[in-house]
């Protein structure tokens, strides 16, 4: 399919809450989505993106926030949801591709994100690891992976600082 992806609009607050209450077994996302958008110093302007369906509807949402790879800033990608009718169609991918593209519009680098080892290298992502850079807990390395934006320049290296919405 061919999506329509798009930041975040006001409007949109609901719908985005819903695809991550439906796409997520408990509501810790949806409520993690609303706690980085009212924190100041996570939240960034135009990197929430939505996936809309032919109807205008939205089906998937993408989100990435500021975090911090040994005292530097950095992005993190997460969540990302997808309503069950449309997951495994592309919805959830067209989001976050027009979410990175936008970061890199906006000069960010380093992306991490701790997901499916077999889904996220579609997008560049590689074990964080493989870049110097550690979770700030104990997960598999394969789960938790890095992005550079601008292969030209330098990798962060060191220890994930999450925002504190996450709770880590």
């Amino acid at each position: 399919m061919n999506w329509n992806t798009r930041p975040e609009t006001p409007a949109d607050l609901r719908a985005i809450r819903e695809v991550n209450l439906a796409a997520f077994p408990a509501a810790g996302e949806a409520d993690l989505v609303e706690a980085l958008r009212a924190d100041q110093d996570a939240w960034i302007d135009g990197l929430s993106f939505v996936t809309e369906a032919e109807d205008g509807s939205i089906v998937g949402h993408a989100l990435l926030t500021r975090c911090h790879i040994g005292g530097a800033p950095a992005l993190a990608l997460a969540p990302c949801a997808v309503l069950p009718s449309y997951q495994r169609k592309g919805a959830g991918s067209a989001a976050i591709r027009a979410a990175l593209e936008a970061a890199r519009a906006l000069g960010e680098n380093t992306v991490v994100v701790l997901g499916h080892a077999e889904y996220y290298p579609r997008f560049g992502f590689v074990p964080a690891s493989r870049l110097g850079i550690r979770a700030p807990f104990e997960v598999p390395d394969e789960a938790m992976m890095a992005l550079t934006l601008d292969p030209q320049r330098p990798a962060l290296t060191g220890t994930i600082r999450y925002p504190a919405a996450f709770g880590v």
